[in-house]
């Protein structure tokens, strides 16, 4: 009997690559339960016995941690609860169906391999693979590991070749971090964003986060703030010498031996003794071979460092495109440790692959020739070669610039890796001014020396010539700070202080400029923020180990030591967890310290903002806080309102009031991503808050709102469903947008344009129509501008199915075609719907995150 053999990848395009490499012939490919996951399939070999192969992938984790659902309310949960929960695994991504997927392809399996990412978050989706395909397998025993590091054929089906089987412990190492970062993480921020927003208006981020290695992270960013801050300039001087000559081609600038003088009176005395002197005589010439050494081998933070350095390519940036170079096989796997080529790593071959390309082929060419020096010796962490490129290319193989500097980037490295060292002459002329002095107790020249070093093509001076002085003079400068820290200087310190993992850094450095701490300026340095400073600052006047690098590193080692059996995954997450409830239930205790650096930074919430709309509760006017997080905040009943945190701008609706509250509405905007222009919908302040009805979902606009009779809501404005395929929202009558009429998807970016400004007024009619179900406009047009055959000036009819309405509107995406009915839902009383405040932020947390 044939064996059936299910191959799990990463990801799709990996997954299309082992069908490639593996089959012999062809193979068919299909769609499977999952969207995201096609299913190859072919007939081959496996350990030497024929059997039916099948390829799919997953798109990386098929699960996640969180809390359960009980413990995501920010009012009622006390944080400090959150170290001691249980947390419970979600689908990374419901919509793509994964564990149904891998379930599905694996009935009747007798093997599965595992061709995974080989890191450790790589093994700790193995075991999320495993969790449903095991099941269903002849044997559970028959799992295996692929290690592999290229997407090139020959490097597949070694791998292929050699399998082994999954490491449990590096998955537990991988468990042991998400929980530890998410409990710790998610109870800090929970505490901090609900105290700090509550009192501040111009925090402007939307979370006041905390995380064991975003914080660190951010800790040397303001480090060095404060080195800049506490900085004292200093004035010092030189004396500056130009010497002129037929020997010269151009004027020769010396340098003074003594270098800087702090004393200005020191300097002019100095100067005063040469003054009288008009030539400079040469005393030593010398000349010594030095070399520049040759790159080592890439990994992945020496990368990122250089992207940033050389590209302008931010962390997050360059490891994005460096997974597509991978993915593409143009270059191995970029995330690794190691900087130390494996003996039995083929340079040759890889030199090889780039003797053709048009810049550089004629230098790998010279190094097959004379022969390759093998890189500096390096670190192997076990992990994979360095990022190796595995195939030649030119700028129109990709499809991005960014996709081209960086390969044109890697591929330079590594051959430079592989040449000699560079050597140069440095050679130095020392010049004497003056006449020698003696005194009792030392001797020195009553002229001083100045030596040249310069890069420029020297002349053939010999000792005892003399060179004309032009001009000697004192100049003045002051010592300058260090500079803030560019992201290249804060790899290297994250790296060097062992605060994230080289899959994990560009991360935490792109979190600390998405939350508002740091700004990117020029020369991508990195510069604390009011919060971000203070923050930091906080956190030391009540508790130092809480942002420096230690703790976290510590962490890092424990995590380690599991991933290496050395260490009991649940014994490190009960120790560290405790130590950090510990420092979390003292830091609330003491939080009035970190206050007392917000009073004096920011601003309360009844001192900023403008005023908006009326509360429903009291009447009186809220203040709009138009900094992130937008909000509404009531002065008078001191409650805050989270309005969408979408860019948006924020108006009264022409005092309009909610039937159901009393609070008045107000109209939000923002830019479409479809056709350009702008959208814009009502919504209550209360409603969005604290939904009205049993059925209504959070964050709901007026156009969401199941209310039977309100003008505003969704059965008063709902037209038609929206003809999207992935949506299943509404379109909405835009009853603002005349003349230039619109109907609105309420859920996507759907958007309608209707009548070219030919109608005056249009109306949705509560009849339906009874051939699609949509709602019937009633449709006024200007005088003379009928676009009816008939002339006629008004009409009452569905947009969907009455040809002459169609044939009046333009979509942003497609043609208005049939598709479902009218508004969604059906009205009814305020039923149970309010039950207390709700969050101002985004209650779903996860460790990536921090």
């Amino acid at each position: 009997m044939v064996q059936q053999v299910l191959m799990v990848a990463e990801k799709p395009s990996i997954a299309e690559a082992l069908a490639k490499s593996l089959c012999k012939g062809k193979y068919n490919s299909r769609r499977g339960v999952s969207p995201v996951g096609q299913v190859h399939e072919f007939n081959g070999e496996f350990q030497g016995s024929p059997a039916w192969l099948k390829i799919t992938s997953v798109a990386g984790h098929v699960y996640s941690i969180d809390f359960p659902p009980e413990l995501n309310n920010w009012d009622r949960v006390d944080p400090a609860k959150l170290f001691e929960s249980k947390t419970v695994q979600k689908e990374a991504n419901p919509k793509q169906r994964m564990p149904q997927h891998l379930r599905s392809e694996s009935k009747g399996c007798d093997h599965l391999v595992l061709w995974l990412d080989c890191d450790r978050e790589g093994e700790n989706i193995c075991y999320e693979v495993m969790q449903n395909v095991a099941p269903n397998l002849s044997d559970r025993k028959n799992v295996w590991r692929a290690k592999f590091s290229s997407l090139v054929a020959k490097d597949l089906q070694h791998a292929y070749r050699n399998l082994g089987y999954p490491n449990q412990n590096e998955a537990l190492s991988v468990d042991a971090r998400q929980e530890i970062d998410l409990k710790t993480g998610v109870a800090f921020t929970r505490f901090q964003t609900r105290y700090f927003q509550g009192k501040y208006g111009d925090l402007d981020s939307s979370l006041v986060s905390y995380g064991p290695c975003q914080t660190p992270t951010l800790w040397f960013c303001v480090r060095r703030h404060n080195d800049i801050q506490t900085f004292q300039p200093e004035t010092y001087y030189t004396i500056d010498v130009k010497l002129e000559g037929s020997q010269l081609a151009s004027p020769l600038w010396l340098e003074w031996s003594r270098g800087q003088l702090f004393d200005l009176q020191a300097a002019t005395t100095f100067k005063s003794m040469i003054d009288a002197y008009q030539w400079a005589t040469v005393t030593d010439v010398s000349e010594k071979e030095e070399r520049r050494s040759r790159p080592g081998a890439m990994n992945t933070v020496l990368m990122l460092k250089l992207a940033s350095q050389q590209l302008g390519m931010g962390p997050q940036q360059a490891m994005q495109v460096a997974e597509r170079l991978y993915l593409s096989g143009y270059i191995t796997y970029p995330r690794t440790e190691t900087t130390k080529y494996p003996p039995a790593f083929d340079l040759r071959e890889a030199v090889s692959f780039q003797s053709r390309n048009p810049y550089w082929g004629e230098f790998a060419t010279e190094l097959l020739t004379t022969g390759l020096n093998r890189p500096k010796e390096g670190y192997d962490a076990g992990d994979h070669p360095p990022i190796t490129p595995v195939r030649s290319a030119t700028e129109g193989d990709f499809g991005s610039s960014d996709s081209w500097r960086l390969f044109d980037m890697l591929t330079r490295h590594f051959l430079a890796s592989l040449g000699h060292d560079c050597k140069f002459t440095r050679t130095k002329v020392h010049f004497v001014i003056g006449e020698e002095v003696s005194t009792s107790s030392n001797s020195h020249r009553a002229g001083h020396y100045w030596r040249l070093v310069t890069r420029m093509v020297l002349p053939q001076l010999k000792i005892g010539e003399k060179l004309q002085i032009a001009s000697k003079s004192i100049s003045s400068a002051k010592t300058k700070p260090p500079p803030y820290l560019s992201e290249s200087d804060l790899l290297g310190l994250m790296e060097k202080n062992g605060i994230g993992t080289d899959a994990s850094m560009a991360t935490h450095i792109n979190n600390i400029c998405e939350r508002n701490y740091v700004s990117l300026t020029d020369g991508r340095r990195l510069v604390p923020t009011k919060l971000g400073i203070t923050l930091v600052h906080g956190y030391q006047a009540i508790d130092n180990e809480l942002v420096i690098p230690r703790v976290r590193a510590n962490i890092e080692s424990e995590c380690t030591l599991i991933a290496n059996g050395k260490a009991r995954k649940d014994e490190v997450t009960a120790h560290a967890l405790t130590i950090f409830q510990q420092k979390f239930m003292y830091f609330v205790s003491h939080v009035d310290l970190m206050d007392h650096l917000f009073e004096s930074t920011f601003t309360s919430l009844a001192a900023t903002g403008k005023l908006m709309s009326r509360c429903g509760k009291c009447r009186t006017y809220m203040n709009l806080i138009d900094k992130k997080p937008v909000r509404l905040f009531c002065r008078h009943c001191d409650e805050t309102y989270a309005l969408p945190q979408t860019g948006s701008s924020v108006k009264l609706y022409k005092e309009l009031t909610c039937p159901l509250d009393n609070f008045q509405l107000v109209m939000i905007s923002y830019p479409s991503t479809a056709g350009g222009g702008r959208k814009q919908y009502p919504l209550c302040p209360m409603c969005y808050n604290d939904p009205p009805f049993p059925e209504s979902k959070p964050k709901s606009s007026c156009w969401e709102c199941l209310h039977p009779t309100c003008k505003h809501a969704l059965a008063s404005v709902g037209v038609c469903g929206c003809p999207q395929d992935s949506c299943s929202g509404t379109l909405c009558l835009d009853a603002e947008s005349k003349p230039k009429w619109k109907l609105d998807c309420n859920t996507c970016n759907y958007q309608l344009r209707l009548f070219q400004d030919k109608a005056h007024k249009i109306t949705v009619t509560k009849d339906k129509c009874e051939n699609c179900g949509s709602k019937l406009l009633n449709v006024e047009f200007s005088k003379g501008k009928s676009s009816l055959s008939n002339g006629a000036e008004s009409v009452v009819g569905c947009l969907v199915c009455d040809d002459a309405l169609n044939s009046q509107v333009e979509s942003s995406f497609a043609r208005l075609s049939k598709r479902h009915g009218g508004g969604k839902g059906k009205g009814g009383r305020r039923g149970k719907g309010r039950g207390g405040k709700r969050a101002n932020v985004d209650v779903r947390m996860t460790f990536d995150g921090f």
